[in-house]
């Protein structure tokens, strides 16, 4: 079948292991079932398989891709879960210590099919496009559990979405606008700012800026160049819910005396669960928002998709189409 995957590693230059080709039908195990991929979507978790991490050397040829929507064994169309959890394990799937995403133990979603658990296939509604539900099961994801389960935030909280234009940070603007919230967004880009905007932002600044209000949380996913000024932002008890860090992990002031005296929260979030991703696929249905999507690829152009994501050059999802 057709795939596109990773046969090499390199921290220098990424797509030198990427390959656009041919792999063999999966096998299905007992218990799984079969998509026929028509849609899926490109991750920063792609890229950084091509150099190596959270990708072992043993493991390829894998297959990338994390996010995929596209019909069952019976014809259904469905969005897939990409967290794939221990068959021993009950309850939240994230906590799972042995969970694992596809394409870093299991062959991903960038091929004409994809082999996973039963319980890790979603419907998907009719309202949807399979491009723009391929978009859902990893930042989209990532930023319902960060607004609404880690953070807890309801209608009328203030919000700061930390370094618009990225996969997460362009969700987290769309569905904290649409679960009513207040958003303001920042970025050192001044297109990225207008873009923060039109998609749902009611103010945005540049990057470190005074913000004029103290805000109920802030959703930090850049990491170094920002923690200060998350810190720096919130209100008394307010939280910081963190999904990455992708300027660095290593801060030269964690803020730990504001983090104390002013009673912070600072909440960790990765991935949801099958459930949240119901839920997170119910809101878009009953709320008319929509993923923002940077560009639509044929599945054969994936490499001209990566290269816009190594560069910087995005703002909102890389889909593939097959």
């Amino acid at each position: 079948m057709f795939a596109v995957y990773a046969d090499s590693f390199s921290t220098d230059d990424p797509l030198q292991g990427l390959v656009v080709g041919e792999r063999p039908d999966p096998q299905v195990p007992d218990g799984w079932t079969t998509v026929t991929v028509k849609a899926a979507s490109l991750n920063h978790h792609d890229v950084w398989s091509l150099k190596g991490v959270g990708l072992k050397e043993e493991s390829l040829p894998m297959i990338l891709g994390c996010d995929a929507a596209g019909l069952d064994e019976d014809g259904n169309e469905v969005v897939v879960h990409a967290v794939i959890s221990d068959p021993a394990w009950s309850g939240d799937e994230t906590m799972d210590p042995k969970r694992s995403l596809l394409s870093e133990r299991y062959q991903g979603t960038f091929a004409d099919k994809v082999v996973v658990p039963r319980g890790n296939v979603v419907p998907k509604p009719a309202s949807l496009s399979f491009e723009e539900a391929a978009c859902l099961p990893t930042a989209w994801l990532t930023a319902y559990r960060m607004l609404f389960v880690q953070g807890g935030l309801k209608a009328g909280d203030t919000v700061l979405v930390q370094g618009a234009g990225g996969g997460v940070a362009t969700a987290l603007i769309t569905l904290a606008r649409a679960g009513g919230l207040r958003v303001l967004a920042t970025s050192r880009d001044e297109l990225k700012r207008k873009r923060a905007l039109e998609i749902g932002a009611h103010e945005v600044f540049e990057s470190g800026a005074r913000l004029p209000v103290k805000v109920d949380a802030v959703m930090e996913t850049v990491g170094r160049a920002t923690w200060s000024h998350s810190i720096r932002s919130l209100r008394v008890g307010g939280k910081i819910v963190i999904s990455g860090t992708t300027s660095g992990p290593q801060v030269d002031d964690a803020g730990l005396t504001r983090i104390f005296f002013l009673q912070l929260q600072v909440i960790g979030s990765t991935m949801g669960t099958r459930g949240e991703l119901a839920s997170l696929v119910t809101m878009l249905d009953a709320t008319g928002a929509r993923p923002l999507i940077d560009r639509i690829l044929p599945m054969e152009d994936a490499r001209e998709g990566f290269a816009a994501m190594a560069g910087g050059e995005l703002f909102g999802k890389v889909v593939f189409t097959r």
